[in-house]
């Protein structure tokens, strides 16, 4: 008998699973009502919002799988009290993470465009940038990505620490229980939580002073995990080594005044968005439903606690 689960757009999932598109109904809600009780998993292809009032709506729920990084669409806080799983896509994003990293502590992207405008013939030698080898990374939410870049960094000799809800037993980093102290005892914050009320403006002023002058952020997260006033303030007073920043807090637009900083990267929120990562998508969703289904260890968690 083929397991059954809700989705709200065409896949080619059929061979292997019952699917249910509420699409296929005029009236989506009671197409949900007359299924609950048979819908143990929830496939979104899109960020249509998934409210405490849809969760009410199927008791026999256990798992939500998403297809993209960001989960703020999903009540993380519900289905954490539900006991409801929820995995995310999006591995992709640990490789711009430690790309942006290294284009801060190096110049690259501002070293190109001192060779582009002529400046190296005229002037000379550009300034040294700083090796990561041996760098004191403090990670932000070591979930599925978070896991990632320190899988990564640790290959360059850094030194991986990092704040979560609660501490891993089956992780060797040093572990702090509020970001504050984490900054005071990091050169880099990698920053790749979901957002939550708990974690929106996480890393804010007291945070920041705490990193210090020579500090480094890293967002790959939530355009709003950081308090982006007070960044772009700490940036122009010299208050703070440089960021890498993939989201912003009112996308598309970004603060003109991060446009002229060389210590400053930007991306336009594109960390997920390879041809690899979509080519494996469908791949690792059926992967992460066999395993449901088969009772088996799950990949791509969301840290809920």
């Amino acid at each position: 008998m083929k397991a059954t689960l809700i989705i709200s757009d065409e896949h080619h999932l059929s061979t292997h699973f019952n699917l249910l598109d509420p699409l296929d109904s005029p009236d989506s809600t009671h197409f949900v009502r007359r299924h609950a009780n048979s819908i143990s998993v929830l496939l979104c292809v899109d960020p249509t919002p998934i409210s405490s009032d849809l969760l009410d709506l199927l008791p026999a729920l256990r798992l939500i799988v998403g297809s993209s990084v960001g989960v703020d669409h999903l009540d993380l806080s519900d289905c954490r009290r539900r006991g409801i799983a929820v995995t995310s896509a999006g591995e992709d994003v640990a490789d711009l993470a430690v790309g942006l990293l290294i284009d801060v502590l190096r110049g690259i992207s501002a070293a190109g465009r001192f060779v582009r405008s002529g400046f190296w013939a005229k002037t000379g030698d550009y300034p040294l940038g700083f090796k990561l080898g041996g760098k004191r990374i403090g990670i932000v939410g070591l979930g599925n990505i978070g896991s990632q870049v320190a899988k990564r960094l640790e290959a360059f000799g850094c030194i991986i620490s990092y704040n979560s809800r609660r501490k891993k037993p089956s992780v060797p980093f040093a572990y702090y229980a509020n970001i504050y102290d984490l900054a005071m005892n990091s050169d880099v914050l990698v920053v790749c939580c979901a957002l939550t009320e708990e974690t929106h403006h996480i890393v804010n002023k007291e945070v920041m002073a705490a990193l210090g002058k020579e500090g480094v952020i890293i967002n790959v997260g939530r355009r709003a995990l950081i308090d982006e006033k007070e960044m772009v303030q700490f940036l122009v007073r010299g208050e703070i080594g440089g960021v890498g920043l993939d989201v912003f807090e009112n996308e598309p637009d970004v603060p003109k005044e991060l446009f002229q900083l060389d210590n400053v990267v930007l991306s336009p929120h594109s960390a997920v968005a390879t041809p690899e990562c979509f080519d494996a998508l469908e791949e690792l969703i059926i992967f992460i439903l066999k395993a449901f289904f088969s009772h088996e260890p799950l990949r791509s968690l969301v840290e809920l606690e």
